[in-house]
This record gives C-alpha cells, sequence and structure tokens, in this order.
C-alpha cells in the first residue's frame, strides 16, 4: 500500500502545524546499537593490558567513529511549518516552499518517500521511511500529502 497510489482511504485532516515526520523506532535502534558498540568496543580497549595508551586511545576513537556513523544515519527528519518544508537527509538539509512541492510519494517497495518537484526533479525524504514501522510510514506520508494538497488548495493552484 502507498500513500499516493492507496486505494481511496478516508480524507484525513491535515495534522496541526508545526509537524515532524522522523523514523523514531530506527533511530532509536540505531543510537543504541552505537552506543552499546562505543561502551563495549571502548571497554575492550581499555580492559587489554598489553596495549599501550596511544592503541587504547585508538580503540575509543574507532568506537567513537562508529557511534558518530550511526548518529549521521539516525539523523534524517521532515520538518513542516506554515511557509513549507525542511527535509534533512543524511548529510543535505533542503528548505522547500509548499508551492514547490507537487507530489508526496511512497510506492509499494520505496525505501522513503519521493516529494515531485515544481522543477522537475524528485528529492527523497529519508524521515518517512517504511523499513521498520510502514503503518506509521503511511500514516505519515498521508498526512505530509494531505498538507500539501491543503495548502495547494488554499493557494488555489489547480491540477495538484
Amino acid at each position: 500500500m502507498s500513500a499516493s497510489d492507496a486505494a481511496p482511504a478516508p480524507q484525513q485532516a491535515p495534522p496541526a502545524l508545526p509537524v515532524t515526520f522522523r523514523p523514531t523506532r530506527t533511530r532509536a535502534v540505531l543510537l543504541t546499537v552505537g552506543a552499546v558498540m562505543f561502551a563495549v568496543i571502548s571497554a575492550i580497549g581499555l580492559m587489554l593490558e598489553q596495549l599501550g595508551a596511544g592503541e587504547r586511545l585508538t580503540f575509543v576513537l574507532t568506537a567513537l567513529a562508529f557511534f558518530a556513523v550511526l548518529a549521521l544515519l539516525s539523523r534524517p527528519k521532515v520538518v513542516a511549518d506554515e511557509t513549507g518544508v525542511t527535509v534533512v537527509n543524511i548529510t543535505r538539509t533542503r528548505r522547500l516552499e509548499w508551492a514547490e512541492i507537487l507530489r508526496v510519494n511512497l510506492r509499494p517497495g520505496d525505501a522513503w518517500v519521493f516529494l515531485d518537484l515544481s522543477d522537475g526533479s524528485s528529492l527523497p525524504a529519508l524521515g518517512i521511511q517504511p523499513g521498520v514501522a510502514r503503518n506509521h510510514a503511511i500514516r505519515d506520508a498521508r498526512a505530509l500529502r494531505a498538507l500539501t494538497e491543503s495548502r495547494a488548495a488554499a493557494d488555489g493552484e489547480p491540477g495538484r
């Protein structure tokens, strides 16, 4: 089931603004695994008696690097407010006005939502991803789509 091609679902009212969409379960798993990995690798490095201070520091810095990568992967979110949408992906953030978003797509098999933009391009929005919490992602995609459509209607833009 998808937010864009689903059978007609009851029309839901757009959520109150501002609203933040993010894959909370995925984020929790990534940060928990990162913290555990940091603790375990650091503890191993500190407990090995034959290691010198520089080698122990290398263990801790390596553990910190693993945690930093997982923290970066947990960063994606989509924030909608009165003036538009901010899409925060892994390494990039992009601010969009409501008028720039033509359609919100989450098709079967998609790893995350795609926003079709007025310039003809498509922007992945990793903040809504069905990986661990499929129903939550579909609900979020529908909510973002309802917001986009209500803004288009308010602006009097036909054919969206």
